[in-house]
């Protein structure tokens, strides 16, 4: 019986050397100042919304802590549930049900999170910026999923789904950087 395992000390030279691309990427978004001017018309727009006390609970005052990440749990677990249940053998009902709900509840969660990043200072708004992106694509490709589930293509909708999961690994490690950024040395 072969049973080959991964080698933890050859493994991590590869995870060392994708962390840093991924780092120094990270570096590169935050000092680009391409945005900038965009950026701060959005940010000034949303700012003055009249939201009165709206904006209090989009950024989650009364929970002590930003909403976004609370609300980004229906379309995140709806989806990776989807995911699980389009490799099980007759579920495909349930994860066009699932995808539909993911997709219901990004409006909420996506609201929130442009009241947040309105505030955010201008290295981690340009990670927001990038983070909005990668969400608009994660969006976009279970939009395209469901549309191929409910018109009866399941592979397609599968296809996409799982190439809507690999967009939100992405906006997530993005998010993940905006709310607990860390030097590094």
């Amino acid at each position: 019986m072969n049973t080959k395992t991964l080698d933890p000390a050859k493994a991590a030279p590869a995870l060392n050397a994708a962390s840093g691309r991924w780092l120094t990427t990270l570096g590169r978004i935050e000092r680009t100042t391409v945005a900038d001017p965009a950026i701060r018309v959005l940010q000034r727009g949303i700012r003055s919304l009249p939201l009165g006390e709206v904006r209090d609970l989009l950024k989650g005052r009364p929970l002590g802590h930003p909403l976004h990440p609370v609300l980004v749990q229906v379309p995140i677990g709806c989806w990776l549930s989807a995911a699980v249940l389009d490799v099980v053998p007759g579920e495909r009902r349930g994860a066009t049900t699932l995808t539909a709900v993911g997709l219901a509840g990004v409006a909420p969660a996506a609201i929130a999170g442009w009241a947040d990043w309105a505030d955010q200072p201008p290295e981690q708004a340009r990670v927001g910026l990038a983070h909005a992106a990668s969400n608009a694509v994660a969006v976009s490709c279970y939009a395209v999923s469901l549309a191929a589930r409910l018109g009866g293509r399941p592979m397609k909708g599968r296809m996409w789904g799982w190439a809507g999961l690999a967009a939100v690994a992405v906006t997530g490690a993005l998010g993940g950087h905006i709310a607990f950024r860390q030097d590094t040395p």
